[in-house]
């Protein structure tokens, strides 16, 4: 177990700092070699957050990119990572179809993971992973940051407030044009739109109309065109029926852009939020479609810090989950896709 588990005091006291390491070299882990940098040098952070370490599978790749960004330690294999007895924190950047093996890994050797979304490919991969984090104690949360954005509460509290009245519909959604990257087409790597994109807008309906305000998902419907090469979706559309009669949409593609936007719709009036990615401001709307008011979102360093935050303080503090992400919101989210997939009849290679 790392050192820091359920060890606040030293941390308090200004005897360690929670060392984050990053798994995996490629674009999302340079973001979050950013996101830590400034989380360094910010004063909310600095204390008790340092930029430790990153690992590749080729130690001049993991040495180039602990340069650029001033890491302590570069690692050429992710075995050698788990391996160093100073790591606290491992943030996951590899593919999701790598997220189970890798998580485990790291666990197995005492090491705390912040999983990137999609967590895994499918729910199986999912349990295992909580199993070995059960087994182990240690901390295991998705990093699925629009869960631990301060945009979260505000849309609820809008939303709780009665302000647009009584929420029945909502819908999301987020496309971007990415066949280009291999990952997105083959399902060796768990590839489609639903997987990588699709998450946030599910996400995004389960928090603004779902779990969050205790709806559950009754039934579902759902389509989706395939990638003609390899069969993934390359775009698809869901709509949810929660058992009260509310209804959400939410539609994801890797073909074309879309506007990224969040629509909740009351019996006085509505929501926008402008990127359900990375919320930006939240417009609301009365019955006459009269803008009421506009709600900025606080400033941020890259918007990854949040997620960072909330995983390193769990550790602190001795938990296995975060609060923003427990282990059972993860669960639901992955059972659904995995329905979501059993009606296309997609299954990946290593499903079969």
């Amino acid at each position: 177990m790392s050192r820091l588990n359920n060890n606040r005091a030293a941390v308090e006291a200004g005897e360690a700092k929670v060392n984050v390491a990053i798994l995996g070299a490629g674009g999302i882990a340079h973001t979050m070699a950013d996101t830590l940098t400034k989380m360094a040098a910010d004063s909310r952070y600095a204390s008790w957050i340092h930029p430790y370490a990153v690992a590749a599978r080729d130690l001049d790749r993991a040495q180039a990119f602990a340069d650029q960004w001033g890491l302590d330690k570069a690692y050429g294999s992710y075995e050698d990572l788990a391996a160093d007895p100073d790591v606290d924190l491992v943030y996951i950047a590899t593919p999701h179809s790598m997220h189970a093996e890798h998580a485990i890994l790291c666990m197995k050797a005492g090491k705390n993971v912040l999983v990137e979304k999609s967590f895994t490919a499918n729910t199986a991969q999912a349990r295992e992973m909580l199993a070995v984090a059960k087994e182990t104690g240690l901390l295991c949360t998705e990093a699925i940051w629009t869960r631990y954005m301060p945009s979260r509460g505000l849309i609820n509290e809008i939303i709780d407030s009665g302000e647009i009245g009584e929420v029945k519909s909502a819908s999301a959604n987020l496309c971007y044009p990415v066949v280009g990257k291999a990952r997105m087409t083959d399902p060796a790597c768990a590839g489609g739109a639903l997987l990588d994109v699709g998450v946030y807008p599910l996400n995004f309906l389960d928090m603004a109309i779902g779990a969050d305000h205790g709806r559950t998902v009754d039934h579902f419907e759902t389509s989706m065109v395939a990638w003609p090469e390899t069969g993934v979706d390359a775009q698809n559309n869901t709509t949810l029926y929660y058992g009260d009669g509310t209804m959400g949409v939410s539609t994801s593609s890797m073909l074309v852009t879309s506007d990224r936007g969040g629509y909740v719709w009351g019996s006085k009036g509505y929501m926008v939020v402008t990127n359900i990615n990375n919320p930006e401001a939240i417009a609301i709307y009365d019955n006459d479609h009269k803008l009421v008011r506009n709600v900025e979102m606080p400033a941020q360093l890259t918007g990854y810090e949040y997620e960072v935050a909330d995983a390193a303080a769990a550790l602190l503090d001795g938990k296995t989950e975060c609060e923003a992400m427990p282990h059972a919101d993860t669960i639901r989210i992955m059972e659904l896709m995995d329905a979501i997939r059993e009606r296309w009849n997609l299954r990946f290679p290593f499903e079969e």
